[in-house]
């Protein structure tokens, strides 16, 4: 690894498993202090106890619970790990229950957008306010291709939250450019980790996604690591406010 981040800290949420793991793994190799985030408290300190002696934090975080957030955030700072980065990465995908607009409950649209547009909200609001104490900082935001264009048909409520995901960065990127906050949206294809294994338990579904993908092949946690630690490091310094796809091509070709 190069040690893009050396001398950071960073916050992923959502990091016990998949694309959350993926990336806090990949901080830490490049030389960051890392904190683990998930509303699994064991599988965060699994996760975070895997990295260099020192270079792992756990933390227990429900984002759709303001008070845990804060909370977390207030035990951060005061171990003086409070997060130069912050990747709010965590949802949920309702397979089976989310739906075509005339079929989709209620209980499970809030559900939906409780977690992954209210709890990237909060993960973001309490992110700012952190570093607006600290001098600044990068907050990625996880997107979906189902919040750019018609893939999500039958998942209205994952479709709209991961819309709102893209719209909020733009938003938050603008009110607090100023400050020394740059805030972005990684864009992965459709990727295959325990989110989404309705899709990869049934060969015809999964066929038929990867045939929309130009590049051929499902997307894998790893895919988004480089994009993302580009975004996190110096690199990445007058990027803010921007949607950065990587996803074979599925959304743009």
């Amino acid at each position: 690894m190069t040690g893009r981040l050396a001398g950071r800290t960073a916050l992923v949420t959502g990091a016990a498993t998949g694309i959350g793991r993926s990336v806090a793994d990949r901080f830490a190799r490049e030389g960051a202090r890392v904190v683990y985030a998930d509303r699994d408290d064991e599988g965060a300190r699994a996760a975070a106890g895997a990295t260099a002696e020192g270079r792992g934090r756990a933390a227990v975080m429900d984002i759709a619970d303001e008070s845990s957030v804060e909370r977390a955030f207030a035990e951060l700072a005061a171990a003086g790990w409070s997060p130069d980065v912050v990747v709010a990465n965590a949802g949920v995908q309702l397979f089976g229950l989310d739906a075509k607009a005339a079929d989709l409950e209620l209980e499970h649209w809030r559900r939906t957008i409780d977690v992954n547009l209210t709890g990237t909200f909060l993960t973001v609001k309490h992110a700012v306010r952190s570093m607006l104490h600290t001098g600044g900082g990068s907050i990625i935001l996880t997107g979906s291709p189902t919040g750019l264009n018609g893939e999500g048909a039958d998942f209205t409520a994952y479709s709209a939250s991961k819309a709102g995901i893209h719209g909020l960065a733009r938003t938050v990127a603008a009110a607090y450019a100023r400050n020394g906050i740059r805030v972005n949206t990684v864009v992965p294809a459709y990727t295959e980790t325990g989110l989404v294994t309705a899709i990869t338990d049934d060969p015809g579904s999964r066929a038929a996604i990867i045939g929309r993908i130009p590049l051929g092949r499902a997307g894998r946690p790893e895919d988004v690591e480089g994009a993302m630690v580009f975004l996190a490091s110096d690199d990445g310094a007058f990027a803010t406010g921007a949607l950065f796809a990587v996803d074979g091509g599925m959304t743009t070709i």
